[in-house]
């Protein structure tokens, strides 16, 4: 995405195969990165220019979309395995699209709402009322997909 740029307080993790992802909703929950990775990653806060983020009809996490005047805030997830970015697409799932960015500070991963014209999209999603809302079940929900996924890859 040309116009969109990452501002964050954080460094590209120099070694190979770790990664570094901005997550702008349920992601920026530790309780759910808990679950999925199995640790807590080094997180930074950080800004993430030329994206707009949106409720979802009937859903209780956002999306992002490429918007030039809007800006998202979120975190930056250093340290990334490739094992774990897996895990990740995997959660994400088909609605959404992995893309990376050319920034000016940083280089990093965002998982994008793959229709910018979704008719279902509307209005700001505010994290900490999704957090007072919906975080309990939502855990419930992280911990069934890892169970699942744990059977679907363990040989």
């Amino acid at each position: 995405m040309d116009s969109a740029s990452l501002v964050a307080h954080a460094s590209l993790h120099p070694q190979q195969n770790l990664h570094t992802l901005f997550v702008y909703g349920s992601l920026m929950a530790d309780e759910v990165l808990r679950i999925l990775l199995k640790r807590t990653p080094q997180s930074s806060d950080a800004l993430l220019n030329g994206y707009q983020r949106l409720s979802i009809k009937r859903r209780v996490y956002p999306a992002i979309i490429p918007v030039d005047s809007k800006k998202v805030s979120g975190k930056i997830l250093s340290g990334i395995k490739d094992f774990e970015m897996d895990i990740l697409d995997a959660f994400e799932a088909v609605e959404y699209k992995r893309i990376t960015d050319g920034l000016e500070k940083l280089l990093a991963y965002a998982y994008v709402w793959g229709n910018e014209k979704d008719p279902n999209l509307y209005g700001d999603w505010d994290f900490e009322e999704w957090k007072r809302d919906y975080l309990e079940a939502y855990i419930k929900r992280v911990n069934k997909f890892m169970k699942e996924f744990e059977q679907q890859t363990t040989p």
